[in-house]
């Protein structure tokens, strides 16, 4: 598809789900995904909506088909190192996945220092715990990938770093498990990073999240998504490196840019976003999609009710409406 033909779906986004005959105790809202909880599993729907700022701004064009998409991509690719939480694709944009209790830590895998790293790296900061040695440059590949940990924060709070004696000790996830998270977490940072290199890019850092069901750990949540990970570009790197340059990136930072020229920073009321500013953030996700799993992106024409109604089908034919 070509950049002009997301005019047509600027009316066909998803701000969020809505399936009947829901009691609402099973139904929560995220800034991007409406969830359903039945119990033991749990519709998952990845909508439209944008946020900057901690805040819910606007819906982009195919934004949650793209992220579940490259989510189910990638859960694909990495089932043979770790069992993850899904169960069947519903929708484009939902799926069915299994009920865990996730762990209280999320798991940061980085394997270049930048970004918040490399903010506390110039502050003479460990970085969960790990000290890095001195001299060491911006966008720097570090020698083996770091796992930099940090607690789940509660809403409108930050998340804090964390070490791995920290974790243990406190008992906040046990030993055995937690020696299970970093095996994991790094096998899978190095899939991620060999298949990224094989499109043309480098998995620069990303976040994972685990859970544990029937007493077993599995992935859950999003994986090697544009919103939870960092993507360069392979060719530009060394040359831009050695120049002390930004790497060429796939960004998804445009928006909130945009925002803080139109003098926007979370405060007061947002701008109002153009069409051609959403059609345009729609597609750098589409660009992510089809570079980040090399495949053509087929965008989905339904609208809101129509999403609902294929849902709805499917929950019921699986007896769960």
């Amino acid at each position: 598809m070509k950049q002009q033909d997301l005019s047509r779906f600027l009316n066909h986004t998803l701000e969020h789900i809505n399936i009947k005959n829901i009691p609402a105790a099973a139904a929560y809202k995220g800034k991007v995904r409406d969830i359903l909880d039945f119990s033991s599993t749990m519709l998952i729907c990845t909508t439209d909506r944008i946020s900057a700022f901690d805040k819910v701004l606007a819906t982009i064009p195919c934004k949650g088909q793209v992220l579940n998409q490259i989510s189910l991509y990638w859960f694909n690719q990495t089932a043979s190192i770790v069992q993850n939480h899904i169960i069947e694709e519903l929708s484009p944009r939902a799926v069915l996945v299994k009920k865990s209790k996730p762990l209280p830590v999320e798991v940061v895998v980085r394997g270049y220092l930048t970004g918040l790293a490399w903010r506390d790296y110039q502050k003479g900061n460990p970085i969960s715990g790990i000290t890095l040695p001195s001299g060491m440059k911006l966008n720097q590949r570090f020698k083996t990938p770091l796992l930099t940990p940090s607690t789940k924060a509660e809403r409108g709070t930050h998340d804090l770093p964390i070490s791995r004696a920290e974790i243990i000790s406190s008992g906040i996830v046990k030993k055995a498990v937690w020696e299970e998270v970093e095996k994991k977490a790094l096998s899978l940072f190095k899939r991620g990073s060999e298949i990224a290199k094989a499109h043309g890019l480098i998995l620069v850092d990303t976040k994972y999240e685990f859970g544990i069901y029937n007493d077993e750990l599995i992935l859950i949540d999003e994986l090697h998504t544009p919103d939870s990970s960092r993507y360069w570009y392979c060719d530009t790197y060394d040359q831009l490196f050695k120049k002390g340059e930004k790497q060429r990136k796939l960004d998804k930072e445009y928006l909130r840019q945009w925002l803080m020229e139109h003098n926007y920073m979370g405060d007061g009321e947002p701008p109002q976003i153009p069409d051609e500013i959403r059609m345009h953030v729609a597609w750098l996700y589409i660009t992510a999609f089809e570079t980040i799993t090399g495949k053509s992106f087929v965008p989905t024409e339904n609208d809101a009710d129509t999403e609902a109604g294929i849902i709805t089908q499917k929950l019921t034919h699986l007896g769960y409406l």
